[in-house]
């Protein structure tokens, strides 16, 4: 229940219908409730920075499925990210029940699963906050007879092999440090993502997550069917982007205006973690936002 959780990063369990899905809680019970969305291979665990700034709510972070401590999506299928848009349907059911967020933050991955699921049922949020996201991907459809042969083919590859393809380090530093390698997210991030993505295996540490989110998904949407989507997206949003970030939302900005109704803009020293690095005038920025209810830059 949420009711019960503590105000200073306590661990929770929220029992869906189809599987268990874990969390973090800060802030006070009694300020107005914002529910955080993790990008793709992070966790609850990358709100822990933003959470110390917004003092005036109460943060709930969640580990997506397949992630942090979260249980795995069923089976050995192949995973499609519209599975994530139905996990928060049902996340947002049980939320209604007990107290619904005032707004969704979401970064990377979370902000295209949050920013897809408004606009199809907008009377679900009030406000949403978008972190180095937009819209769901998309790519031409003479694409998808290639992208379903190569996915398959990985995922058969996959499952002939799943036992012999967990990797063990003899610490939690060494696989700190790749991470830190293959991402270039500062030495102190990549500590504190990875930790709760990990378990130990033997005398040294193992990923905890699904492998499956590092195969390609069988398809994607085409900008036809995006564009069909996204159209006259009624919710007020604020899109957050990175001077260091990904290049390619600053050039996507010009659709963004054409889907979104009420779409205001800002963009801040960071990288694209910025919510962990440039923590406080993000949170300022999403502060602000919430409370005015306006246009921080157009």
């Amino acid at each position: 229940m949420l009711s019960d959780v503590k105000t200073n990063g306590e661990e929770i369990q929220i029992a869906l219908p189809h599987l268990n899905v874990s969390a973090r809680m800060w802030g006070r019970e009694d300020k107005p409730l914002l529910l955080a969305l993790h990008g793709w291979l992070d966790n609850a665990n990358s709100f822990e920075p933003l959470a110390a700034y917004l003092n005036d709510y109460q943060v709930l972070a969640i580990d997506w499925p397949g992630h942090g401590y979260s249980d795995h999506h069923p089976g050995h299928y192949p995973l499609h990210w519209v599975d994530y848009i139905f996990d928060l349907q049902l996340l947002m059911t049980y939320l209604e029940q007990k107290k619904a967020p005032v707004a969704i933050i979401g970064h990377s991955l979370g902000g295209i699963v949050a920013s897809a699921y408004t606009a199809a049922f907008p009377e679900h949020v009030n406000k949403l906050i978008l972190i180095e996201a937009l819209a769901p991907i998309f790519e031409s459809a003479k694409k998808n007879k290639a992208r379903l042969k190569k996915s398959f083919k990985d995922y058969q590859t996959y499952l002939a092999n799943k036992e012999n393809t967990i990797s063990v380090y003899d610490n939690l530093h060494i696989a700190v440090n790749a991470r830190h390698k293959l991402t270039g997210l500062e030495i102190s991030w990549c500590e504190l993502l990875t930790k709760r993505n990990m378990f130990k295996n033997g005398q040294g540490v193992s990923w905890r997550s699904d492998p499956r989110l590092r195969l390609d998904s069988p398809t994607r949407l085409s900008f036809e069917q995006v564009d069909a989507l996204m159209q006259s997206h009624p919710c007020p949003t604020l899109l957050i982007t990175a001077e260091d970030g990904y290049h390619s939302l600053q050039t996507a900005l010009s659709q963004g205006q054409k889907w979104f109704n009420q779409l205001s803009t800002l963009h801040l020293a960071g990288d694209h973690h910025l919510h962990m690095g440039n923590a406080a005038a993000v949170a300022s920025a999403i502060t602000e936002f919430i409370a005015n209810d306006r246009n921080v830059v157009v």
